[in-house]
């Protein structure tokens, strides 16, 4: 593993790691926010893992949403992870939501893609691993993301009950199955069969979780794709029948920039934050609240 980048930031350090995946069979980024309590001698700091969408790397989280300040603050590390396998060896696609910057964070059955595309394990297991044991953080855990990472942070904690401390999500893709960007990448990498397309799908997901983490989303008014693409009424549904506490918070006027993200990021840290330092499981009597307010994303 090698550090590639090296800024002071808010009291603490945004470095940016290389390392060779195992699970990817390739070379991957990360990005790691260590927050000044980072310094303490034997510190034991939470981890927010942030996962990105479509087109991104780990870069425009660390560089747009300004949430450094929040986490400093708050004394949480947060690990932001490239959004698909690179490299000259890895499958990729013409078009932006399919291949290279558009890994889905699942586990691809499909070929050319099985061999690289298994961002479900890379997300799930060997980046914690790696992170656990080369930085100031102990098993404290939470998970959120922005659009199709959104889908990827709901996915994830719904597929590992018990390892994560809170999710949250903005402008989530919330039934992949349902929508275009969803139906091209699962039927590229997972193939025809819709029924397993299910596990990948946090409409479907929340039906049989048997943990009821809540969840907390945000989601522009104003957003280009929320009729077509992200359609967070499925997941309301969904969550509704199965008695699952989620707070989909509508935010009039925003988008699906990082200007959204940007707005309630600060939020969405104290949130994760009053979880991994053992405040509460937050929100989880509130079950659909619809918010007046602002927001935008990817």
């Amino acid at each position: 593993m090698e550090r590639i980048e090296h800024r002071a930031c808010f009291g603490g350090w945004q470095d940016v790691y290389r390392h060779e995946s195992e699970v990817l069979g390739c070379t991957m980024s990360f990005a790691v926010y260590l927050p000044p309590q980072a310094a303490s001698p034997g510190a034991k700091l939470p981890v927010l893992y942030w996962l990105s969408g479509l087109t991104c790397t780990e870069q425009n989280f660390i560089t747009k949403a300004g949430a450094q300040r929040y986490a400093a603050e708050h004394g949480v590390v947060i690990v932001a992870p490239d959004t698909s396998p690179r490299g000259d060896g890895v499958a990729d696609a013409d078009g932006y939501d399919l291949g290279q910057g558009a890994g889905f964070y699942l586990n691809a059955t499909e070929q050319p893609w099985a061999r690289h595309y298994r961002m479900f394990d890379y997300v799930a297991d060997e980046l914690p691993t790696l992170v656990e044991a080369h930085f100031p953080v102990g098993d404290a855990r939470a998970i959120s993301g922005h659009s199709m990472g959104g889908h990827g942070a709901l996915v994830v904690a719904l597929r590992n009950p018990g390892r994560y401390r809170s999710v949250s999500a903005f402008s989530p893709i919330v039934a992949p199955s349902k929508v275009p960007w969803g139906e091209k990448a699962f039927g590229a990498y997972l193939g025809e069969d819709r029924q397993a397309w299910k596990q990948w799908d946090a409409s479907e997901l929340v039906r049989s979780a048997t943990e009821k983490l809540p969840l907390l989303v945000d989601q522009g008014g104003d957003d280009e794709f929320l009729d077509t693409q992200l359609r967070p009424q499925l997941l309301q549904a969904a969550a509704v029948a199965a008695g699952h506490p989620l707070q989909l918070r509508m935010r009039p006027g925003y988008d699906h920039s990082y200007y959204f993200i940007a707005s309630f990021i600060g939020e969405h840290i104290a949130h994760h934050a009053a979880a991994l330092h053992g405040e509460a499981k937050v929100h989880a009597g509130v079950a659909h609240e619809h918010h007046g307010g602002c927001c935008d994303g990817d």
